[in-house]
This record gives structure tokens, sequence and C-alpha cells, in this order.
């Protein structure tokens, strides 16, 4: 069978570096969409999806993002396979029902992660797993009806409803996307900045690689999904 056509929905305004990024990681044929200069799938001819991290808010009054919105909505309707990530996982839960707050402060750098081993996107992967963080918003609550399988301090990181599923860390980051996020964040403290930067080592980055089995594990299941469509069909 044929790879997997996923289409990436690329919400980042540093879009090479989150392309470069995800392409790494997604064995598949991916298609990339880059949504705040207003590129949208034509329809839902693909086998899944991957939302990405972005600098916005779900909660803006933007014309993109309202029109990421409604394509998202209709692919999970559509019975596609989602992933999303960061604001991705924010994205998602917004359209499923769930509430997006500002957390009024940053969680950044390698954290921990607990999940309750009970979601396949992290089989394999340790229950208490490094993690790279970067967010200023958080999913408050999550859709009615999904399951949530991952959480540390700053709240809900992981979250499945039907075949949409969330993450609010990034799997995705090498190192040097790391330094580089974090060098941008003009509104942290340079004090809490150096901090962050110190933690970015290749000790913290290998442990931080164990995730990253999630993107196979979300490809086995777009190709399940669509073996059962082939079957039906």
């Amino acid at each position: 069978m044929s790879r997997p056509k996923i289409a990436l929905l690329n919400a980042a305004h540093a879009a090479d570096d989150t392309e470069r990024n995800f392409v790494r990681e997604l064995d598949a044929d991916v298609v990339e969409f880059r949504c705040p200069a207003g590129e949208f799938p034509d329809d839902f001819a693909f086998d899944g999806f991957v939302v990405t991290g972005s600098s916005a808010s779900v909660y803006w009054d933007k014309e993109w993002i309202g029109q990421l919105k409604t394509w998202v909505g209709g692919a999970i309707e559509a019975g596609l396979p989602a992933l999303g990530v960061c604001y991705g996982h924010q994205l998602l839960a917004d359209v499923l029902g769930g509430r997006v707050e500002d957390m009024g402060g940053y969680e950044i750098g390698y954290r921990t992660v607990e999940h309750d081993g009970d979601n396949r996107l992290l089989s394999g992967v340790d229950e208490s797993m490094t993690v790279f963080t970067t967010h200023s918003d958080r999913v408050a609550e999550p859709p009615p009806g999904a399951t949530v399988f991952a959480e540390n301090e700053y709240g809900i990181h992981g979250f499945r409803k039907g075949r949409a599923i969330g993450v609010q860390f990034h799997p995705e980051y090498d190192m040097e996307t790391a330094e580089t996020v974090t060098a941008g964040k003009d509104d942290l403290s340079e004090e809490r900045m150096q901090q962050v930067l110190d933690g970015i080592t290749e000790s913290n980055y290998a442990a931080a690689c164990e995730a990253k089995q999630l993107f196979d594990n979300f490809l086995a299941y777009v190709a399940e999904i669509r073996g059962d469509r082939v079957a039906a069909d």
C-alpha cells in the first residue's frame, strides 16, 4: 500500500522551520498549506491531517483562523484522522466544543508530562515523559466527550475525541528550533530566558526524542483507518 497522504496545515509564521520539522518526522506524502498566507486544501482528499503550532491564538478574529476552523471542522466530519500540535491541539479543542484560554504567562522549556498509558498515540513512550513546551494559551476545558490522556501542572497536554488527537507539547522540535523560539520570546525576563536556554542540552533533547514515536503511531492509525475504508468500499 502507498504511503499515506497527509495535509500539513502550517499555522506558523516561521513557516519554513515548521515545515522542515514536520516533514522530517512524518514518513508520509506531506502536502503543506501555509494557512496565515491564505493557503488551504480545496477538498478532503487526504488520509489524515496535521495542524501545527503558531504564534497566533485560536480566539483571535483573523480571517485565516476562521477559514482554518471551517476546513478542520469539515475534515473531522468527513472522518479524517487529525493530529494537532500546540496551537493545533488548541484549535482542534475549539472546533470540537472545548474552551481555550490565555494562561497569563508561559510554559516554556523541557518539562515533564504524565500520560495515562491508554492512548495509542503515546504507545511505547514512558508514562512520565520529557517534552519541549512553549505556549501561553491552554485548553481550559476539553471538548464534551473527549478523553484527556496527558497532563502536567500547567494543564491538559493531550486529548482525544473520535479520530481527532491533540498534544500541547512540541514533539517535532529539534534543538535549533527550541533555541530559536526561546530566544525570540521578547516578553520573557532575561533570567528566565537564560534558564530555558541553559536547559536545551543534548541529554534533554535525547530524552524528548522518545515522544517522537507519536508520529509513527499516528501514521499507523491513519493507515488502519484507510484500510478500513478500502475494505468497506
